[in-house]
């Protein structure tokens, strides 16, 4: 199925290179540009996109402000953190509800890899971020690794409900519970509904 990707660049070398990648390997795939903050809101108001090349320093930025509002445009849009700062840095824009982060200086094979598991899984970390997020953590507390959304459905996993009544609860579609699922598994590194339960436990 074909996808519609916007790279959010100011940098004309940077959206054009990315696009050849993208291009060479998903040619199916439909990809715009955005130069400035204000133009990415402007054409995801207007248009349905899949995922977005973020640039942080772009002109216009809000830095991390720009995750949460362009998701209240669109909630389902893919985000990641197209940046040369390094994992700590992504690491505070994943907090806020961005689903992956791919350094600029990264290889061909990682761009590709990066699309092609955020559009399977819903959310691409590299292992240097996963170990970052692990020690950055307070003893994995949920609390300071989840953002609110996964918090949220985190809470309502311990508490015993499936992702049929976390859907309904929470006014989501199942297979999107799914992917938040995937994500809490991955940042708390847990295999099972037991290991959150036990979590939650020790946080009351």
């Amino acid at each position: 199925m074909s996808k519609k990707i916007l790279i959010a660049d100011d940098h004309h070398v940077v959206r054009v290179g990315t696009a050849l990648v993208l291009n060479k390997t998903f040619p199916d795939y439909s990809i715009e540009y955005a130069i400035n903050y204000p133009e990415v809101k402007e054409k995801l108001k207007i248009d349905r996109f899949d995922l977005i090349f973020l640039d942080i320093d772009m002109p216009g930025s809000i830095r991390k402000g720009m995750v949460k509002e362009l998701k209240t445009i669109q909630e389902d849009v893919l985000i990641i953190i197209f940046s040369n700062y390094k994992e700590h840095i992504a690491i505070q824009y994943i907090h806020e509800g961005a689903d992956g982060f791919l350094n600029k200086l990264s290889d061909e094979e990682s761009l590709v890899d990066a699309v092609n598991n955020v559009f399977k899984d819903g959310f691409y970390y590299s292992r240097q971020i996963i170990k970052k997020m692990r020690n950055n953590s307070e003893n994995n507390d949920p609390r300071t690794i989840l953002s609110k959304r996964e918090y949220e459905v985190f809470e309502l996993l311990a508490k015993g409900n499936g992702n049929l009544e976390i859907a309904s609860i929470l006014n989501l579609e199942p297979p999107t519970v799914g992917t938040y699922k995937k994500r809490i598994y991955e940042k708390l590194d847990v295999e099972n509904t037991i290991e959150i339960f036990l979590i939650y436990n020790d946080l009351h």
